[in-house]
């Protein structure tokens, strides 16, 4: 969630390096208006098709914001499966995802300047009235702070600062009077106690009724939190100082952003992703432009656009140089460790950092924002969404897609810098998708698996505030909008804050810190203000030469920048030995091993176990070669038990009336037709008898040519599956018997034979919990005959079955509408039953002391080299065979072999020793990662 409106009085006169003073109140980081210049390469679409999108995208949020305000109003969000709202405490608990919701009709709050971007007048009045009648902020519920702030806090000034630009215009809201932003004054001081800290970084939760520290607050023993979270505030924060005249808020987002600066690494000038608020240590001490830093990294830049205090734009441009330097390797981003920044931290990148060409954008470095933007467009094309995260191949690493604006975002962004065509046709394309994959009848549902094509019950708030309104305004001529959007900057909601109050109420010291910690150098400061001569030095097909290069990077197992290889190397010198290469057995490899202090152990169960004493490495050069072997092999060791895993597998309804729309994530079997190989199987369901599938069935006719239903429970699944093979059943689908078992709650894991050879079972098998086996059992019920498709994802919908068949009833429509789906891809198993086998192999063995570090791995299970003979070419040509041969897998595979590159500078024994105890906690906060 990123990015500003941009600013105004920047033409081809302004120069590269136009002073601060002159550009702050008017927005220094300026976007070249869209008219200005367009590549050629990319058809101009004319002003209808655009009128049409533009409509379209209209449509499109009438369907979500009504559903939401008929169904989920005044719920926090709308569950848009079962066309209900979610309600905090009423349903499952979804962990820290939940914090978002305060009992505050939350979606209805974001949306309200998006209403009035897109020329919803009287709509937008009729939610500030609903706001303001019917939204409590004294709920005793634990909120996050950072989401409260950009959601709840941004929504109310974003409402509040269009409401007074109507009031001015004399048509609209001529009764309000300040109110939505009383609204966020009060909600202002109800986050201030989060403050309380000895660093001035907040609290990440707070109880909205009792604060953080009463018996009643249920928070306030939290130590840490996220970089982002901390040093997201300044703009909301400010906005509400700056609006009320009461300084407080602004003072308080400053020192958490001054404590954040001023514990930089100093050496790398970056940030981790996790400091504790008491000590300012940091926590995990990786480093990157998505979760957890993203909109820190925003902030730093659009604080400088709105309030004009050059210390911001030093910090962020210090922070860029570092960014550029580390973790860019076009077309990737990539983490690393804050303190050995040419160490890669991991091998895969999450959706987040899709707002970063987008901030690119606004500092005026159009070339690897389109680099990055196209590489991530290339990965939505395979996947019709962005996966939550993937990896540096390609592949998919978390298949989730919480309909993330970010992606959006980037592309307006670029095609106001540029004018491109090729952009307005990336945003038809997201349009596309949002209505064939995720429209549902109730709304737009977030996908549980971009693989299979399942759905997740969930419509998040940032939906309506962010993605409708970048879609629109893409799309969107100067005339179409009723105000001029380049009079504001966007929050990291997209909430809309004034460029005016740059010059209001400035009680605030704006004493420059920065210097005080690092000398800057000039070159961090070119490209203040871009204008078309910078941006495309007379060649209309500049934006085209950069994407050219990046078609065909996401089907390439070697693109270009994934690793930095050949920079470290000694002229001669081989390569270092990679965890992926080694064997216990080749004597070289030990003599390696032993140079790099690395020992080898044998263990009484089996294993072997190694241990890396750094001093007793030959030089420092091996003794960081060995730091880096044992990292990748910690890494592959915890892989090896996800190697063995199957995907999850979809059934979808394709009869009447739902057509393919309820797609069901369903865990696979390890025996029976692998559906990834085989073509899908189609069928009508029925019940098999007995129920449980563990002896003959008694009505084989019933079954034959279909594919039957059976019971969880009372024998094994190999079992229930011959029964049905013998009974003439062309696939089973197995029912968990724990009434009110759920995906959203429950591990999905994969069926296991029974011990014997299962060669004999022809059939697919799949597995569904109680809640989704009882859709399929319910549209039985209300409709006798049920068609489904079992296969390794979903397809797509059959738009000439659904004109054959005749309209439905009214009745019928409704309860096609309730019947949901409901899933989650969990690579773990339900050790609830003998019948199942784990999907995990024997754990890793980690022994790290004082100054060793430790791995073990079993010897059935050495890490040999997967990727010899094959062959991949780069966009250069021919790939090198030092670092970066990458085995071409199948999508729907999850994890890759890590690809962890090695430094250019060569650091001293004593470094490395002191740093030890941090890779030991970087690498094991590696494993525990999340979103």
């Amino acid at each position: 969630m990123s990015e500003a409106g941009g600013g105004r009085g920047c033409g081809s006169s302004v120069p590269q390096r136009a002073p601060w003073s002159l550009v702050a109140a008017t927005a220094a980081f300026c976007l070249v208006s869209a008219t200005s210049v367009w590549t050629a390469g990319a058809a101009p679409m004319s002003r209808e098709e655009r009128q049409k999108l533009g409509n379209q995208v209209l449509e499109m949020f009438d369907h979500a914001y009504g559903n939401y305000m008929e169904h989920a109003y005044p719920a926090d969000e709308l569950m848009p499966l079962t066309c209900r709202g979610r309600v905090r405490g009423q349903e499952p608990s979804r962990g820290d995802v939940d914090d978002a919701l305060g009992k505050f009709s939350l979606t209805l709050i974001d949306s309200l300047d998006t209403l009035v971007v897109l020329n919803k007048t009287k709509e937008f009045e009729d939610a500030v009235r609903k706001v303001l009648r019917d939204v409590n902020l004294d709920n005793d519920v634990v909120v996050s702070v950072f989401e409260t702030n950009i959601r709840v806090l941004g929504g109310l000034l974003g409402g509040h600062s269009l409401a007074i630009m109507l009031k001015e215009k004399g048509e609209y809201m001529q009764w309000y009077n300040d109110e939505l932003l009383q609204m966020a004054k009060q909600l202002g001081y109800k986050l201030l106690p989060a403050f309380n800290t000895t660093s001035g970084l907040p609290y990440p939760r707070i109880n909205l009724k009792f604060g953080i520290r009463k018996p009643e607050a249920r928070t306030g023993t939290e130590t840490d939190t996220c970089t982002a979270c901390a040093g997201t505030l300044i703009l909301e924060f400010a906005a509400l100082s700056r609006f009320t005249g009461a300084t407080i808020f602004e003072e308080y987002a400053r020192k958490a952003l001054d404590f954040l600066w001023e514990k930089r690494q100093r050496s790398s000038n970056l940030v981790g992703v996790t400091i504790n608020i008491h000590t300012g240590d940091w926590v995990r001490k990786d480093s990157g432009v998505g979760a957890g830093i993203d909109s820190y990294y925003e902030y730093l830049l659009k604080a400088y656009v709105l309030l004009g205090d050059d210390s911001f734009l030093e910090r962020f441009n210090t922070h860029y140089d570092a960014i550029m330097r580390y973790i860019s390797q076009p077309p990737l981003l990539l983490d690393v460790h804050i303190h050995k920044p040419m160490l890669n931290a991991r091998t895969w990148m999450d959706a987040l950092l899709a707002f970063f060409p987008g901030l690119q954008v606004l500092k005026g470095d159009i070339r690897p924002a389109i680099e990055t933007h196209e590489m991530l467009y290339q990965v939505i094309k395979k996947h019709n969404f962005l996966p939550e995260a993937f990896t540096t191949d390609f592949r998919v690493h978390w298949a989730q897609h919480p309909l993330r604006p970010e992606f959006a975002e980037s592309t307006y962004f670029l095609y106001k810098a540029t004018g491109d065509p090729y952009y307005l046709e990336v945003g038809k394309t997201l349009i596309e998708n949002l209505n064939k994959y995720a429209r549902v009848p109730c709304g737009f549902a977030a996908m549980k698996d971009v693989r299979t094509g399942s759905h997740e019950d969930r419509m998040d708030s940032f939906f309506l505030a962010e993605m409708f309104k970048y879609l629109y305004l893409l799309f969107a001529d100067k005339e179409d909008i009723i105000f001029d959007i380049e009079d504001y900057i966007f929050t990291t909601e997209a909430h809309l804050l004034p460029l005016w109050l740059s010059t209001t109420n400035q009680s605030i010291s704006k004493k420059n810190t920065t210097s005080e910690y690092t000398e800057l150098d000039d070159s961090n400061f070119d490209w203040t203000c871009p204008n078309t001569q910078i941006l495309f030095p007379n060649d209309p097909l500049y934006a085209q030469s950069i994407r050219e290069p990046l078609k065909n990077v996401v089907d390439k197992s070697c693109p270009r920048g994934i690793i930095r290889v050949e920079e470290s190397f000694r002229s001669g010198a081989k390569p270092p030995l990679r965890a992926r290469d080694f064997m216990a057995t080749n004597p070289e490899h030990l003599e390696i091993l032993k140079k790099m202090g690395v020992s080898l152990i044998h263990l009484k169960d089996g294993r072997v176990q190694l241990v890396q004493h750094a001093i007793q490495a030959a030089s420092s050069i091996d003794a960081e070669d060995g730091l880096r072997f044992m990292q990748e092999m910690i890494e592959l060791s915890s892989q090896q038990q996800k190697e063995q895993q199957l995907p999850p597998r979809a059934v979808q309804i394709v009869s009447h009336p739902f057509f393919g729309r309820v797609v069901l994530t369903a865990g696979p079997a390890q025996f029976g037709l692998d559906l990834s190989k085989h073509k899908e199987t189609r069928g009508f369901v029925a019940s098999s008898k007995p129920y449980n599938g563990c002896s003959e069935l008694t009505n084989p006719e019933a079954v034959m040519g279909k594919i039957a239903l059976i019971q969880r429970g009372q024998c094994m699944f190999a079992e229930k599956a011959r029964n049905i093979q013998n009974a003439g059943a062309i696939g089973g689908i197995v029912i968990d018997d724990n009434e009110g078992s759920s995906s959203d709650t429950a591990p999905l894991f994969q069926m296991a034979g029974d011990g014997k050879d299962t060669d004999d079972i022809k059939i697919p098998m799949l597995f569904l919990f109680s809640k989704e086996g009882r859709i399929i059992l319910d549209a039985i019920r209300e409709y006798e005959e049920v068609e489904v498709l079992l296969s390794d994802k979903a397809k797509d919908r059959d738009p000439e079955m659904e004109n054959e068949e005749q309209p439905s009833s009214e009745n019928d429509s409704q309860s096609a509408e309730q019947i949901t789906s409901s899933s989650q891809e969990v690579d773990l198993v339900d050790q609830g039953s003998p019948e199942e086998s784990s999907l995990n192999s024997q754990p890793e063995s980690l022994s790290p002391a004082d100054t060793d570090n430790a791995a073990s791995v079993s010897p059935s299970e050495q890490i040999s080299n997967p990727m010899e003979n094959h062959e991949t070419t780069s966009l250069d040509g021919e790939c090198t065979d030092l670092d970066n041969q990458l085995q071409e897998q199948s999508e729907t595979e999850e994890d890759s072999n890590p690809n962890v590159s090695w430094g250019k500078k060569v650091q001293p024994i004593d470094s490395i020793l002191a740093d030890w105890n941090e890779d030991i906690e970087a690498f094991e906060m590696m494993e525990k990662d999340e979103l």
